[in-house]
């Protein structure tokens, strides 16, 4: 029996189902990437952390400056550049790749045994020192910063079963805080971590007594406001596909040497049906990878992810949609309004708005 290993019955049963029948094709199809960027992958040297950041800083705009979505933008990649490990020599150079219109760079983090105190300082500084030394990060219509979120190891609000990696059980808490916009860390599967809401956009409340308070939350909903202190989780497709004469398997958006690119992939993510509820015209895939390590720049820089850019572009021309090359910021925002029900995404308008001011 095919099983994924972690997952409750009801998650294997959602995901099973999600990855049956036709795809439900969109008007609008918005793709980002968010890579765990870790130069340290695997206790790498000095010399080979700057030599991956530097493969991408000269790769990227070379090979894949030609393709460009809907609206005339190239690919985007979101470096989610973990905090624990932070270089100046190697972020620096991701801000050029921020400069020339290829992405952005957000919040990765791994921690262990930590406390919220530890935690909300750390965050507080390290999100000054992006802004303040990089000119990262943006300011809200208060003045406050934001960021994006992906936590190490899969163990975002101390969720990892062992109670490894985290610590911190009001960990969502600690997030709004400081100034978190959005988590991006999930699909986790199949990682026992894995959350039982699954291709959804919802907001998580957090229960400061229990791990894992994002489990479940309140769905997104046009119409509908955010809760109080509620996190925005914008989750990845998770559907098991294949069956037949095709070995079933997890796809859980990743991209890497052993799950390349591939435009024959994006069935399944628009299967998934990740959106805003009550605006299911605009779906949303968030992908993720570890990017820096070899194996897998091999091929998110290379042939594989040239085709499949063509091959995106073809289908969304066959089947009529639009595409969208957005970083994470920007998925937030356009989450916000799909709820606001705006009917076409406004480019214009993408950017924070001080609604407590109005």
């Amino acid at each position: 029996m095919f099983r994924l290993r972690g997952m409750t019955a009801g998650t294997f049963t959602r995901a099973v189902v999600r990855g049956i029948g036709l795809p439900r094709w969109p008007r609008h199809l918005f793709v980002c990437v968010a890579d765990h960027f870790e130069p340290n992958w695997s206790g790498a040297t000095e010399s080979r952390r700057r030599a991956r950041v530097e493969r991408w800083v000269r790769d990227y705009p070379r090979r894949f400056g030609a393709f460009v979505d809907s609206r005339g933008r190239p690919p985007q990649h979101t470096f989610f550049y973990p905090a624990e490990v932070y270089d100046p020599r190697e972020v620096e150079p991701l801000c050029g790749l921020v400069r020339g219109g290829f992405g952005d760079v957000e919040v990765h983090l791994h921690h262990d045994n930590d406390t919220s105190e530890r935690l909300e300082a750390f965050l507080s500084g390290y999100t000054r020192t992006l802004h303040e030394r990089h000119g990262l990060l943006s300011r809200d219509g208060r003045g406050a910063l934001r960021y994006g979120f992906i936590h190490g190891n899969w163990a975002l609000d101390n969720s990892h079963p062992g109670g490894l990696w985290c610590g911190v059980n009001d960990e969502l808490s600690v997030l709004v805080r400081t100034g978190c916009y959005a988590d991006f860390t999930f699909p986790a599967a199949p990682h026992p971590a894995q959350p039982r809401a699954i291709n959804q956009i919802y907001y998580a409340i957090d229960d400061p007594g229990r791990p894992k308070s994002h489990d479940t939350g309140l769905r997104a909903s046009v119409g509908r406001e955010p809760p109080e202190g509620g996190l925005l989780m914008i989750s990845g497709p998770l559907v098991v596909t294949g069956g037949g004469l095709r070995r079933p398997r997890v796809e859980n958006g990743n991209l890497s040497g052993s799950q390349p690119p591939d435009a024959r992939r994006i069935e399944d993510w628009v299967r998934a049906g990740v959106c805003v509820a009550g605006r299911d015209d605009w779906l949303f895939v968030k992908l993720h990878t570890h990017g820096a390590a070899e194996k897998n720049a091999d091929v998110l820089l290379g042939d594989a992810m040239s085709r499949f850019h063509a091959g995106l572009r073809e289908l969304a021309g066959s089947r009529g949609f639009a595409y969208y090359y957005v970083t994470a910021r920007e998925m937030a925002w356009l989450a916000d309004q799909a709820r606001e029900g705006t009917e076409r995404p406004d480019f214009d308008r993408l950017g924070w708005v001080d609604r407590r001011g109005e």
